[in-house]
């Protein structure tokens, strides 16, 4: 069979779910429902941060990455799959398909960097509490946030600025939205390059996300046991634990994702769905998480919404 090849503006073919009759609409409405919690929970989550004064510390400003990047991912993700199963088009052009990837793609990073960040800002706070302010200066706090977005959009674009040497000679993503995999697979040239590059990126994201995080949560536990502080100690506990559970939770369905693509006997639409999870999950639990929690957000967000009804 000859091979054809595409332009950068032609239109790409979605692989669609089975969707049986009378099932369009209400797993549509589901989707809304779903998409407009995650933008409301992140949406509050930010404005929080923003307007209220006692939350205008490092820790928050640099959290304010997280509900940020959580919007990236939702949005990049959900809408549009949602709008192929209402209208059942299941078409996108190129370019939008590239920068649905990119988007994804930055956002898996971007909460592994984050979440990273944020573990040094609380070992600096429990461990030198009285070197804190000297630390985490504005200066520092705005280097930290740079290299967090900046180190994640360096990889992201090394990894798809590589496939513009390979042509492309397939039109259909086996998926219902496109990521760097998808996109690979549609061209007919060496990819050897593509799949190191891919390897390299995402081993440099877990490592140094993981590694940092574990240092940090390894010297904030010995802290806590040498201090005789229970005050210590519970501050540690409620500030530390949200990190946690946000850290595993991604993890768990980042793994569930990567083991449901490797076993034959998973249908095509659990595949996709299993693939969709960790654009959803931690979107719709950081900020409930973190709500939990953070007992200063969780007082602040009272407080305001007491205001509120008082009107």
């Amino acid at each position: 069979m000859e091979n054809k090849s595409f332009g950068f503006s032609s239109e790409l073919t979605l692989d669609p779910f089975v969707i049986p009759p009378g099932g369009k609409y209400p797993i549509f409405f589901l989707g809304i429902a779903i998409y407009f919690f995650g933008i409301s929970c992140n949406l509050t989550l930010l404005t929080l941060i923003m307007l209220r004064r006692n939350l205008h510390k490092p820790m928050y400003f640099i959290l304010f990455s997280l509900p940020l990047n959580d919007l990236i991912g939702i949005t990049a993700m959900l809408p549009k799959v949602l709008s192929d199963i209402v209208t059942e088009t299941h078409t996108v052009h190129y370019p939008l398909c590239v920068l649905q990837a990119f988007l994804l793609h930055m956002y898996g990073g971007g909460i592994l960097f984050i979440l990273a960040a944020m573990s040094v800002d609380r070992y600096v706070a429990i461990c030198m509490p009285l070197r804190y302010t000297s630390v985490m200066t504005p200066r520092v706090v705005i280097c930290i946030i740079s290299l967090v977005w900046g180190l994640d959009f360096v990889l992201i674009v090394s990894l798809f600025s590589l496939q513009t040497r390979l042509p492309r000679c397939k039109s259909v993503i086996m998926n219902v939205f496109c990521d760097n995999p998808s996109l690979l697979k549609l061209t007919c040239g060496n990819t050897a390059v593509n799949n190191i590059i891919g390897l390299f990126n995402t081993a440099v994201m877990q490592a140094v996300s993981v590694s940092i995080q574990a240092f940090s949560y390894v010297k904030i536990l010995i802290t806590c046991v040498v201090t005789r502080k229970s005050e210590a100690k519970t501050k540690a506990v409620n500030t530390c634990i949200a990190q946690l559970v946000i850290l595993i939770v991604f993890e768990v369905v980042g793994t569930f994702t990567i083991l449901s693509h490797r076993f034959k006997n998973v249908s095509a639409d659990l595949q996709k769905i299993m693939g969709m999870l960790i654009f959803l999950v931690p979107p719709l639990l950081n900020p409930i998480v973190y709500g939990l929690y953070t007992s200063e957000i969780r007082t602040t967000l009272l407080r305001v919404l007491k205001n509120r009804v008082s009107f």
